[in-house]
């Protein structure tokens, strides 16, 4: 039907053109049997050939709205991350004084890189692993490898959304079932010091939501450890089958539903960010907690972790390199504007780190005027359990507590949804444009099918020791390897491909060659602040642990296997590219030259 034929990715018109106008325009080069590109054309913009770049575009699928892909875009980037890791990051890193840092490795490496990435995917119109046939042919493994990242990251990430949807179903009760001790799984170290004046805090005491967190959701107490995870949690099976079904249903016709989708779940974290903000504003105790979370200690700044942190968090927090932005981009008009486009969503993102900071620590002020304790151990929780324990406790002791426990955990899932949206439409659209022959048609059946085979992926997770796994995927799954992949992506086209050629592509696109400034960020600053990163997390790896479990030694082999085992591909492919190019070496140069229009 129309939809199936609307819904499809625009490479597969190129298996039914007619003719040679439709081909793509690496097809054409085969054609043409030039496969060695001597630099740049005389002319600098490719317009002498117009052609390919244009029949290219009226086949692949294209954005509704350019609103549909700004807020795919924002909402990739803006993930739980924004709410947890960046206001702790920064109250531990010097509070005001971190933005110091954060904002200068964010206009020197995060944005810069941002850029890249969008221009690249709107330029070449084709994802992560094909588009390597355009740039450096030798660095293709790049593009598995972030398939491979992608693919861990759905592993666990969709599991955290679970937690907070079995949250959302639990907030549906008059008495929030973690305002009590009297619940099944509570043990007598169960305190609960709301609206009680003389109560002791020890260090064996936990709070209500605390225990519901380990003790409910996690059930984390019937595992050892990562020797025996236990047994799978029907309860959170459930909740991320539900996960997966809304994933799929936005994801199965391309750009055309996921554009829609967004306009929900890119939007309501917004809404509730601001009626919590207001909210914890009005809260007594609010102010301390304000104050704790942008006090200055400005001797901070001469450590180098707190940069290393400012650099990994804007990072992690932009996304370059996950292949999502060249997915997203590769679907937009080649004239968009993506300069525009990379400065106004990273603004956003970073302004939505910071005003989180004032939703999380309003709150955390609230708490420890509660505890008549001060706000830094009130705020010994950081990651994950900062959303499933410290702050659901604030809201159950709120006026108007299910009100705002469903809205909260509604932010919450909507928030982790639309950066999976992002990471999966990154490996099909990757996937794809590779095999365009085989999966044109087939969509909706390769989307099934990665689905799957994240749910089956994700089994690990959901066991009583799952809260384990996930921490170790996420330490060692994504961590360094992805900083390394984005390093050698960073480095191929701005030193293999040349940035004369890439500033020429953007002045093709937006009219006007790319600044000094940028172009400097590219060839040096950029790779500078990955490299940077690397070194320092290499030369001092943190012991792993979560809830006093301490990560043995051999989880830590695992963690380097799951870690080496995306950025293998790298190096094998470069050297099947090397042994398989025939002729001398001076031919094997080939190898690394991008085929041209």
């Amino acid at each position: 039907g129309e939809a199936h034929l609307n819904g499809m990715s625009g490479v597969s018109d190129f298996a039914k053109s007619p003719g040679p106008t439709k081909m793509p325009h690496q097809e054409q080069v085969l054609a043409h049997g030039n496969l060695c590109a001597q630099g740049p054309p005389k002319n600098a913009g490719y317009n002498s050939n117009p052609v390919p770049v244009m029949t290219q575009t009226e086949s692949r699928d294209k954005w509704g709205k350019k609103m549909d892909f700004l807020l795919s875009v924002i909402g990739f980037a803006v993930d739980l991350g924004n709410v947890w890791r960046f206001p702790y990051i920064c109250y531990q890193n010097g509070g005001g004084a971190f933005l110091i840092p954060y904002v200068l490795m964010a206009v020197f490496g995060g944005v810069p890189l941002f850029y890249m990435e969008l221009a690249l995917g709107q330029f070449h119109r084709t994802g992560a692993i094909s588009i390597w046939k355009h740039i450096c042919p030798m660095f293709k493994g790049i593009g598995f490898a972030i398939c491979i990242i992608a693919l861990y990251v759905s592993f666990y990430y969709n599991t955290i959304i679970a937690w907070a949807l079995f949250y959302f179903y639990s907030s549906f009760s008059s008495t929030l079932p973690w305002t009590s001790c009297d619940n099944e799984w509570n043990t007598e170290n169960c305190t609960n010091y709301f609206g009680k004046d003389n109560v002791t805090w020890t260090n064996y005491s936990r709070s209500p939501a605390e225990e519901f967190y380990t003790r409910n959701v996690l059930v984390v107490h019937e595992s050892s450890g990562l020797g025996d995870v236990g047994y799978i949690r029907w309860q959170l099976m459930l909740c991320l089958f539900l996960i997966f079904t809304i994933v799929y249903f936005s994801l199965w016709k391309g750009v055309k539903t996921s554009g829609k989708v967004v306009w929900v779940t890119a939007t309501l974290p917004y809404v509730v960010l601001l009626i919590l903000m207001i909210r914890g504003a009005t809260l007594p105790g609010a102010w301390k907690g304000v104050v704790f979370y942008l006090n200055p200690k400005w001797e901070k700044l001469k450590e180098t972790s707190v940069w290393v942190d400012a650099a990994a968090q804007i990072f992690f927090s932009l996304g370059p390199g996950f292949g999502v932005l060249l997915a997203l981009s590769s679907y937009n008009p080649f004239n968009n504007n993506c300069y525009r486009d990379a400065i106004v969503t990273s603004l956003v993102n970073c302004l939505t780190s910071f005003i989180s900071g004032f939703v999380i620590f309003t709150v955390l002020g609230y708490m420890a005027e509660q505890r008549n304790v001060n706000v830094e151990d009130v705020a010994r929780d950081k990651g994950p359990s900062l959303l499933f324990i410290t702050y659901p406790e604030a809201i159950a002791n709120m006026v108007g507590s299910t009100f705002f426990a469903i809205i909260f955990f509604a932010m919450m899932i909507t928030l982790g949804l639309d950066s999976t949206f992002g990471g999966l439409e990154a490996i099909i659209t990757a996937v794809m444009d590779e095999y365009p022959d085989t999966l044109s048609h087939r969509r909706e059946l390769f989307v099934l099918g990665l689905v799957v085979v994240c749910f089956l992926g994700s089994l690990s997770t959901l066991t009583t020791g799952g809260a384990y796994v996930v921490k170790l995927l996420e330490e060692f799954g994504v961590g360094s390897s992805i900083i390394a992949i984005v390093f050698l992506e960073a480095t191929a086209v701005s030193w293999f491909y040349g940035i004369n050629r890439f500033s020429n592509d953007i002045k093709s696109m937006l009219g006007y060659t790319p600044g000094l400034f940028w172009r400097v960020c590219w060839v040096a600053i950029s790779p500078a602040f990955l490299a940077y990163i690397i070194i320092s997390s290499l030369l001092n790896p943190q012991p792993l642990s979560l809830f006093d479990y301490k990560y043995p030694d051999w989880s830590m082999t695992v963690g380097y296997i799951i870690g080496a085992s995306s950025f293998m591909w790298i190096p094998i492919y470069m050297v099947y590219k090397l042994v398989w190019t025939p002729g001398s070496l001076k031919q094997v140069r080939h190898a690394c030259e991008p085929l041209v229009d």
